[in-house]
C-alpha cells in the first residue's frame, strides 16, 4: 500500500507541473502583454499555434499523468501510458537538464546571460531565466518520478486495483472473483 501511495504522489505531482504549464501557456495566449514574439522574426499568429501547441501536449501529458494513477488508467492500454510518459519524460529531460547547466552558468557568472543570452541583461530578466529553467528541471525530476513509479507497478489488472483495508476478495479455482 505503500508503494502505490508514493507512486500516486508522483502521478499527481506531475498532473499539477503540467496543469500549472497549461495555465501560464492559457494566460500566455490571453494576456500576451506588447511584443509576445520578444522581437523574434514570427508573426503574432505563430506565437499563438505554437503556445496552442504547448497547450494541447501538456493537457495530453496532465491526463495521461492521471491516468498512470487513477483506477479508470486500468481501462487504458499499459503500453499508451508507458510510451506517452517515457516520451514526455524525454522532452522534459531534454529541456530541463541543460537549463540546469544554463543556471549554474548564469548564477556563477561564466555568462550572465546564459549560453545564448546577451550579456547585459536585466536583473529581472536574468532572475525570469534561473526561475524557467529551474521551473522545467523540476518537472523533468516529477515526471522521472511518475514515469518510474508506473513502471514498477504490477502487470496484472488486478493488482494495479487499488485495495480497500479490511475488504478481502478470494478468487475461486477458476480464477473468477467471489467477493
Amino acid at each position: 500500500m505503500d508503494g502505490m501511495r508514493k507512486s500516486g504522489r508522483a502521478g499527481y505531482a506531475a498532473v499539477t507541473w503540467l496543469g500549472t504549464f497549461v495555465f501560464s501557456h492559457v494566460a500566455a495566449v490571453v494576456y500576451p502583454g506588447e511584443d509576445p514574439t520578444g522581437g523574434g522574426p514570427w508573426s503574432y499568429s505563430a506565437y499563438v499555434a505554437f503556445n496552442v501547441v504547448l497547450i494541447a501536449v501538456a493537457a495530453a501529458g496532465a491526463l495521461v499523468s492521471l491516468a498512470s494513477v487513477r483506477p479508470w488508467g486500468a481501462a487504458v492500454p499499459r503500453w499508451v501510458i508507458s510510451t506517452s510518459l517515457w516520451i514526455g519524460t524525454v522532452l522534459l529531460v531534454v529541456r530541463g537538464v541543460p537549463g540546469l547547466v544554463e543556471n549554474a552558468v548564469m548564477l556563477t557568472g561564466v555568462r550572465r546571460g546564459g549560453f545564448m543570452g546577451s550579456q547585459d541583461i536585466s536583473v529581472g530578466e536574468f532572475w525570469a531565466g534561473i526561475a524557467i529553467n529551474a521551473y522545467f528541471f523540476v518537472g523533468a525530476v516529477v515526471l522521472i518520478a511518475a514515469t518510474r513509479a508506473y513502471m514498477r507497478r504490477p502487470t496484472d489488472e488486478r493488482a494495479r486495483q487499488p485495495q480497500v483495508a479490511g475488504c478481502h476478495a478470494a478468487a475461486s479455482p477458476d480464477g473468477e472473483d467471489s467477493g
